[in-house]
């Protein structure tokens, strides 16, 4: 049975969608803010790898950084790449955001080099691209398929360059985890069209 998400319209969709991850970028600012002012206290809650302590610090580093551009840098790809990822139903958009946070810091906990600490919003920014620019086709959804173009058109390049083991101070590790686990997201939370409806598979 269709959830009571799918009987809103378009309109509340957006609402709710922009609500959201304004409030999301905003909490991002704020726990910098936070950071500064407690001289960078929350800078431990970063993962350092192969430390089974760390492991509970998997969620809150996605939501962690290391200065104001470093947070800068991440809020409009996230404020955008999460608004229209969140158009799709909100329940549907908290979980691939869960299972990107989660695969990409476990990913990030089990290769980063020792003594590093990663922490930052970049591996679910990653894990949305990779989810947007593939669940229209997964989906056969002609309007996907031209989201995903264009956010491919606008981002890809920063993307690859992500990717690049060669740039010191950047986590390449998050971002393929991220990407990784935003297209294996798209597989798992696809959605298929029954009669009028639309049901999460």
């Amino acid at each position: 049975m269709p959830g009571s998400e799918l009987e809103w319209s378009r309109g509340d969709r957006a609402k709710a969608a922009a609500k959201l991850m304004v409030g999301w970028v905003a909490l991002l600012w704020l726990l910098e803010v936070v950071d500064v002012v407690s001289g960078h206290a929350l800078d431990s809650l970063g993962i350092v790898p192969r430390r089974a302590s760390e492991l509970v610090d998997i969620v809150p580093a996605a939501f962690i950084h290391f200065g104001f551009a470093h947070v800068a840098a991440n809020s409009v790809p996230l404020l955008v790449m999460g608004f229209l990822a969140a158009l799709g139903g909100i329940r549907r958009f908290a979980a691939v955001c869960a299972v990107i946070v989660l695969a990409d810091g476990l990913g990030v906990w089990l290769v980063s080099p020792a003594h590093s600490n990663t922490a930052g919003a970049s591996g679910l920014i990653f894990g949305l691209f990779g989810f947007l620019l593939v669940s229209g086709f997964v989906e056969r959804r002609p309007l996907g398929v031209l989201v995903g173009l264009l956010i491919g058109a606008v981002w890809g390049g920063s993307i690859l360059l992500g990717l690049a083991p060669t740039q010191t101070g950047v986590s390449w590790q998050a971002h393929l985890f991220g990407l990784a686990s935003g297209v294996a997201a798209a597989f798992l939370f696809r959605r298929r069209v029954v009669g009028r409806g639309v049901v999460q598979a």
